[in-house]
């Protein structure tokens, strides 16, 4: 298999969500621009409160996970199940809606930078009803793989070095997703695994970084959704600053998709459903 090159490059767009928070999103902007098993990714960063103090109150899901990873700021997590854990700076989030949660996401601090990720990630029809769940990962949890050129903080999934097996803060999962923020030196060049059956992208999030394979050197755009063609491995050059960049994969489920704001289930049916349970208190049932 050769190196991945880009295929599809997806802008994000500015637009806002909660209760008035700042966001860049690529996967998500449109039901149509997704990469299975991905449904959305958002980008929330400012150093202005207005832009994200309001936060996310309380609000109901079904049918997908969700994953949040705090770079810098902290924010306050509460669900009807009793859990509740302050995302800190490195540190992750991941619940399981299931077959139904109602949580909020509420910024701790008044001022200074409030700055992260947040990407959905589709649950197959067989599991979309299972028990909800919450995982709250710490910063020390998550591996930090020193490879040529820089460091690989590997919040989910597995990557093979050098004959060694590195595994996740999170793994396995039937989309078996790969999530790695990956920091490079300036100038510097890695070379990373990805297995062919995954669909992937990589999102530049700061400095400058291009993806050298086969077809040519094919330079990263900031804030955009850079979708990988097939291939078992990426090749990744920083610029004169360095770079920050996130490497998202999973298996493709092959499902219908049908969404209706914060529920996604398999079809129209399902989602009528969803509305009834949600009316009548029986979602987290």
């Amino acid at each position: 298999m050769p190196l991945r090159s880009i295929k599809q490059i997806i802008p994000a767009l500015e637009t806002s969500d909660g209760a008035g928070v700042r966001i860049k999103r690529s996967l998500g902007q449109h039901q149509t621009v997704r990469l299975d098993p991905f449904l959305m990714l958002d980008e929330f960063g400012s150093d202005q409160p207005r832009d994200y103090i309001a936060g996310f109150p309380s609000h109901p899901h079904r049918g997908f996970e969700t994953v949040t990873y705090m770079i810098e700021g902290h924010m306050l997590h509460e669900d009807h199940l009793g859990n509740r854990g302050n995302l800190k700076n490195g540190g992750v989030q991941w619940m399981t809606a299931g077959r139904g949660i109602v949580h909020s996401e509420m910024p701790q601090q008044e001022d200074g930078q409030m700055r992260g990720f947040q990407l959905w990630l589709n649950l197959p029809a067989a599991e979309k009803m299972k028990p909800a769940g919450y995982r709250d990962i710490q910063p020390d949890d998550i591996p930090a793989i020193s490879v040529d050129g820089g460091l690989v903080k590997l919040i989910a999934g597995t990557v093979t070095l050098e004959g060694q097996e590195h595994i996740g803060a999170v793994s396995g999962g039937s989309t078996r997703p790969l999530y790695a923020d990956i920091h490079l030196e300036p100038g510097k060049e890695t070379l990373l695994p990805v297995d062919p059956e995954l669909a992937g992208l990589l999102y530049l999030y700061a400095g400058q970084a291009s993806l050298v394979s086969d077809d040519g050197t094919q330079v990263l755009q900031a804030a955009a959704a850079s979708v990988l063609a097939s291939g078992d491995s990426i090749r990744i050059g920083a610029g004169e600053n360095g770079a920050r960049l996130l490497l998202i994969a999973g298996k493709p489920i092959g499902e219908p998709v049908v969404q209706y704001g914060p529920f996604v289930m398999n079809t129209r049916e399902e989602i009528e459903q969803t509305l009834r349970d949600y009316r009548d208190g029986s979602l987290t049932a």
